[in-house]
């Protein structure tokens, strides 16, 4: 877990960035617009739609865009048809990395990945290459410098969280996928305000990546996070924190 929770501080610090470019809202409507055509437009009944809209919500978007988003899923507005794919590859020092994508055209996107694994020192793999490294977890993120460690492993344990770990400026929650929006609520009657929260994969091991390797690296991943189709991507590499500093992570 300790490589996949200081890969997570990098995402985090990615979305604050990707936030002031737009990108975030781009991937946000996508989402919503998946989940909607995939489950249909009530929250309600559609865990996924429901999380999608809360992470919207956290986001500031406004509610005509997550209400638009909504309608062109369910089909009550004309828009772009997405379709979803996962690519997965290795990148410098080992590390296996996973990636979800949100397109409305496949063939470039691939394309476009392709490119950047190899522009940074990496290779697109076969299916199945790199995910059975992989399994699938809900996750919830919570303000660590606001909430004490203690008082959130409590709430969250009695809400029916595995685990719970502290990196940092955040406590990243880990649930079993089908209670995301059921701890989420459990929290959050308790007065704690939920981040971020999203279906990961999570490594069940990690990799050690130094020196020139984890530069390249976070070169790679910042690339793919920075693609437009991109939804997410997931990584099982280790970095110290002494080499996280010294190339900028």
């Amino acid at each position: 877990m300790a490589g996949h929770s200081k890969w997570k501080q990098i995402k985090h610090k990615k979305a604050a960035q990707d936030a002031k470019r737009g990108a975030k809202f781009t991937k946000l409507i996508k989402e919503i617009t998946v989940a909607a055509r995939q489950g249909g437009g009530d929250p309600e009944g559609n865990a996924r739609l429901r999380t999608a809209i809360e992470n919207a919500k956290a986001a500031n978007m406004p509610a005509d865009n997550i209400t638009r988003a909504v309608k062109k899923g369910t089909g009550e507005l004309d828009g772009v048809v997405y379709e979803e794919a996962t690519y997965e590859g290795y990148g410098p020092g080992g590390a296996a990395i996973l990636i979800h994508v949100t397109s409305d055209n496949l063939n470039r996107t691939v394309a476009s990945i392709r490119h950047i694994f190899s522009k940074n020192g990496g290779n697109l793999g076969a299916p199945n290459s790199v995910a059975w490294m992989f399994h699938s977890r809900g996750q919830l993120y919570l303000d660590a410098t606001r909430y004490a460690e203690d008082e959130v492993f409590e709430a969250a344990l009695e809400a029916g969280a595995e685990d719970i770990a502290t990196e940092e400026d955040q406590h990243v929650i880990t649930i079993d996928p089908s209670l995301v929006n059921k701890v989420r609520n459990a929290l959050e009657s308790r007065g704690f305000t939920v981040v971020d929260a999203e279906i990961a994969m999570v490594p069940q091991g990690t990799v050690t990546v130094e020196g020139k390797d984890a530069e390249r690296l976070l070169r790679l991943t910042d690339a793919l996070e920075e693609h437009e189709d991109v939804s997410s991507v997931f990584s099982n590499f280790d970095i110290d924190q002494e080499t996280l500093a010294a190339v900028g992570g």
